[in-house]
C-alpha cells in the first residue's frame, strides 16, 4: 500500500465549535469511506487516504469527552450564558475541557496507516511538537507521569500546571480531535469547570508564563513546522474535498 505523507492544512479562524466539530466529522467519515471503499479494490486499484490538518480558535465553549464526569462542568446552565459559553458533550476521549479565543486548537484528521499504527505515539508526538514550540520561547515543559496534555514543571505537585489539553478519538485508525494550546487564553473560564477531572493542579498559558502578549499567527507556524519534522509530512496548501 502506497502511504501519503501529505497533510491538507487549513487555518479556519475563529469558528464556532458545533460548526468546527461538523466539519471534522465530514472530512473524517471521508477518510474513513476510502478506506473502507479500499478493502474491495486490489492493490493497484487502491486510493490514497488524505490527511488533514485543521487550525481554529473557538467561542468560549466547554467540551466534555466520553469518558468525563458532568459534575466536573461547575456552572449551570444560566451561568453559562452569562458568560457568553455553551457546553456540549462530545465523541472524543478525556473529560472536560475549556476552548476560546487566544487557545490554539489544531484538529489532525490522520489516517495513521499513512504513518504508524500506534496511537500512543501519536499523542506522544503530538505533545513533543508543543514542547519544542514552547522551548522556542524559553518555556520548558514536558510531561506529567500517568497524564496526557503538556505540563510545566508537571513532576512538582505543588507547582504543576497544564499548558495544553488533548482529547482525541480513533477509529479504523483515523483521528479527529486533537489539542488546545493556551497561548493567551482568558484563563478565568477554566475556573468553571475541574480542567480534564484533575482538581489539584493549575493551568497556565504562554502569556501568564511570559508576562507578555505572543504572537498567535507566529506560534501556529511553529506549531505546523514540528508537526511535519515529527510525522515526517508534508503540507498540501490545495484545499480539495
Amino acid at each position: 500500500m502506497i502511504k501519503n505523507k501529505q497533510v491538507v492544512f487549513e487555518d479556519l479562524g475563529l469558528m464556532d465549535y458545533k460548526a468546527c466539530w461538523d466539519y471534522q466529522e465530514k472530512l473524517f467519515n471521508g477518510v474513513v469511506a476510502c478506506k473502507v471503499a479500499n478493502r474491495d479494490l486490489s492493490v493497484d486499484n487502491q486510493m490514497l487516504t488524505k490527511n488533514y490538518l485543521l487550525f481554529v480558535e473557538h467561542p468560549h465553549v466547554y467540551t466534555l469527552g466520553k469518558s468525563g464526569d458532568e459534575k466536573h462542568l461547575l456552572v449551570n446552565d444560566t451561568q453559562l450564558q452569562e458568560k457568553q459559553a455553551v457546553y456540549y458533550k462530545i465523541n472524543r476521549g478525556g473529560d472536560i475541557t475549556y476552548h476560546g479565543p487566544g487557545q490554539l486548537v489544531a484538529y489532525p484528521i490522520l489516517d495513521l496507516d499513512n504513518f504508524f499504527t500506534d496511537i500512543h505515539k501519536y499523542l506522544r508526538l503530538l505533545e513533543d511538537a508543543v514542547i519544542l514550540t514552547l522551548a522556542d520561547y524559553g518555556i520548558d515543559a514536558g510531561r506529567s507521569q500517568g497524564e496526557t496534555g503538556v505540563w510545566i514543571e508537571g513532576d512538582n505537585k505543588l507547582k504543576a500546571r497544564k499548558i495544553c489539553a488533548m482529547g482525541v478519538r480513533c477509529s479504523r485508525w483515523v483521528t479527529m480531535h486533537g489539542l488546545g494550546f493556551n497561548v493567551n487564553a482568558d484563563l478565568a473560564y477554566f475556573n468553571n469547570i475541574i480542567p480534564c477531572g484533575i482538581n489539584d493542579k493549575a493551568v497556565t498559558s504562554m502569556n501568564k508564563e511570559l508576562g507578555r502578549e505572543v504572537d498567535m499567527a507566529e506560534v501556529k507556524e511553529k506549531l505546523k513546522t514540528y508537526f511535519c519534522d515529527l510525522f515526517d509530512c508534508s503540507i498540501d496548501i490545495s484545499i480539495e474535498y
